[in-house]
């Protein structure tokens, strides 16, 4: 399978649009949905993975077989949430290579505390030491063995110590050569607007989040702001949740005769998609061309 790269997929889209991928399903949606290039976050993955939350449970061996089973669903390239290399410089350099191999085109190191981790950005609680950040992100960058390997350095300093303190760390992370920044969990359009001005010229990343306190703002407006990349985290996950939700609820009533179940309407529709996304047609042509008759 030949993927493209990350700097190819910022060439057909500014900013680039990047839906999560919790599964191999999904990301073959998004590739036939029209998407140049999509992510695959912690949260999103170890829920429909592993039933957990993304508050670190996991290690690198758990990230990397569900990226793997992800990356080969699908030649569209991809980011990664790389936490925050699941241990020290050395872990770091394991975690660049086993990426790499799995097909990763960028990933985001970041600097929340893992002991203390928190699943939404802007309640973090607290961040490693600068020197620490900073060492990790040198680390990666001299382990990738693809120059085109694109490293976002995160930080999640915003909701621990204030937007002052995550600029600077931002401003940091770029000068020691990172490739893009992302400021996570920023609160208000305002703030949006600071770091976009602060960083425009640079890649700069943002996170749009449905359902919470934070901004809802179009990748249009990002992108006039300054932004080169939007990622909708849980966009897709959250919809995936409520489908099945409301499906078995209805089947549970239907099974205790409380409510009768409507044949679901869009049956039809949803199958022909699922039987695309799954290339059910190409596995039968198979059948005819090779197959005993």
């Amino acid at each position: 399978m030949t993927r493209a790269g990350i700097h190819d997929a910022l060439k057909l889209e500014t900013p680039l649009i990047t839906p999560l991928a919790h599964d191999a399903l999904s990301a073959r949606l998004i590739e036939q949905a029209g998407f140049k290039a999509f992510a695959i976050g912690g949260s999103a993955l170890l829920a429909a993975r592993h039933a957990y939350p993304d508050i670190g449970l996991i290690g690198l061996t758990d990230m990397v077989r569900g990226i793997q089973d992800i990356a080969e669903a699908t030649s569209l390239p991809f980011f990664a949430d790389a936490d925050d290399g699941y241990g020290d410089v050395k872990s770091i350099v394991r975690t660049v290579r086993a990426y790499e191999a799995a097909g990763v085109g960028g990933f985001l190191i970041e600097d929340q505390d893992r002991d203390r981790k928190q699943q939404r950005a802007e309640k973090s609680s607290a961040v490693a030491d600068e020197a620490v950040i900073e060492a990790k992100l040198r680390a990666a960058m001299g382990a990738r063995s693809n120059p085109e390997t694109f490293i976002v350095g995160r930080t999640d300093a915003y909701g621990a110590l204030g937007l002052d303190a995550a600029l600077r760390r931002a401003e940091r992370f770029l000068s020691i050569g990172v490739d893009g920044i992302f400021i996570a969990g920023l609160r208000t359009e305002a703030d949006y607007e600071v770091v976009g001005r602060t960083f425009k010229g640079a890649f700069l990343s943002a996170a749009m989040f449905e359902g919470g306190d934070t901004p809802w703002l179009t990748p249009a407006v990002l992108g006039q702001m300054g932004f080169s990349q939007v990622s909708f985290p849980i966009s897709l996950i959250l919809r995936s949740v409520a489908a099945m939700r409301d499906g078995l609820d209805a089947l549970r009533k239907h099974g205790d005769g409380s409510e009768a179940l409507r044949p679901f309407a869009g049956a039809a529709a949803a199958r022909a998609t699922l039987d695309k996304a799954v290339d059910l047609s190409n596995w039968r042509q198979i059948e005819l061309d090779y197959g005993v008759k």
